[in-house]
């Protein structure tokens, strides 16, 4: 029951504003941090349980009235009055519990890493990569995000085969966690001559970035790594040493190869830290695999190979399929303009929260 978690975090609260005064805490600066971080996260759900408990009780107090004036009609309506407006913030403060109550996800403040990677269609597929690439860059400079190229594979006639970069700055996880999947693209591209819409496909992988201490890794045991030259579009040398690195970590057959700095070191630096957020988000998926509820979620399937968003140039529509959400502004949104996407997202994926946490609460 919702009053019972209520009642759990107040004792805890209590407690965490003794602990908080105690001279063993206030003279340990980690668990003094600790401890002030869980007591600030939990005031503004204290501060709205305390008045969500008045409005019980002066809803309970209200009915007393109505049912003692039975026989005044005039008390009665005014009693009525007030009990309806009660119940109305009573349900107001119920949702609004609910919402602070939904577990943050603490990985939402961390860097990502993002694969880029042309699919069904061609020359086209890789157009479409490239802007996808070029959209997420545009919407990152809004953010004053930080990006930085880790590895990327342009293709002969345009766009990117394959583009790996990395996005630090403030949420970027979690503002761009739902973005994983198949993007979908329809319009006449520039190479027919017959006007006939085409479609084709990109497909996106957002990783967390991986610290050292995430992810374990026995260099000389795990890994086989090679040098080779890089080369360009179309296989041609653009460097005259062994600067492209290629790393197979051999207990799950992963590979990462990385060839855009001209340093083997820098290239090697850079393809740690892609394998690393791989290797971490192998064990998020097997842990998500284990714990999955029998309900799936609507916003994140876990299925990257799922269609989840279709841009269609001729109607001038984007399409996220997994909402229902479509939005007449293709242009604005592959100059960057998704801020409405994904706040759409998230409102989603907090409802779907917020459902299974009222469910859980009533059984």
């Amino acid at each position: 029951m919702l009053l019972d978690q209520l009642e759990h975090i107040a004792h805890r609260y209590k407690e965490l504003n003794r602990l908080l005064s105690d001279p063993a805490i206030t003279s340990d600066q980690e668990k003094l941090r600790n401890y002030g971080k869980e007591y600030h996260e939990l005031t503004p759900v204290i501060t709205q349980y305390q008045v969500y408990k008045k409005v019980l009780d002066d809803f309970k107090s209200a009915r007393e009235v109505l049912v003692e004036a039975e026989t005044d009609a005039e008390l009665r309506e005014l009693a009525q009055d007030e009990l309806d407006e009660l119940e109305e913030n009573r349900n107001r403060l119920e949702k609004e519990l609910y919402t602070l109550l939904i577990p943050k996800d603490p990985e939402d403040v961390r860097n990502i890493i993002c694969e880029i990677r042309a699919g069904t269609g061609g020359d086209e597929a890789a157009i479409f990569a490239g802007e996808l690439y070029r959209m997420y860059c545009r919407y990152a400079e809004n953010q004053r995000w930080r990006m930085e190229v880790m590895n990327s594979n342009e293709a002969e006639r345009g766009g990117v085969k394959e583009v790996i970069f990395q996005i630090e700055g403030k949420g970027v996880y979690g503002k761009l966690k739902h973005e994983s999947g198949v993007h979908r693209v329809q319009r006449v591209p520039v190479t027919e001559t017959q006007g006939r819409v085409h479609t084709s496909a990109a497909s996106v992988i957002i990783l967390l970035e991986a610290d050292e201490v995430d992810v374990e890794i026995d260099e000389k045991k795990d890994l086989e790594i090679n040098v080779y030259r890089s080369s360009g579009p179309g296989g041609q040398s653009v460097n005259t040493t062994d600067s492209a690195v290629r790393i197979t970590h051999k207990p799950t057959g992963l590979v990462v190869t990385c060839q855009d700095e001209k340093s083997q070191h820098k290239n090697k630096a850079k393809a740690m830290k892609v394998l690393r957020a791989r290797l971490l988000d192998v064990a998020h998926r097997e842990k998500e695999a284990e714990m999955a509820s029998v309900r799936r979620s609507q916003v994140r399937s876990g299925d990257r190979s799922e269609k989840i968003r279709t841009y269609n140039f001729p109607q001038g529509r984007v399409t996220d399929h997994r909402i229902g959400l479509t939005l007449y502004k293709v242009n604005q949104i592959m100059e960057g303009d998704i801020t409405e996407i994904i706040e759409a997202l998230a409102k989603a994926d907090q409802s779907e929260k917020m459902e299974n946490l009222t469910t859980a609460s009533t059984t």
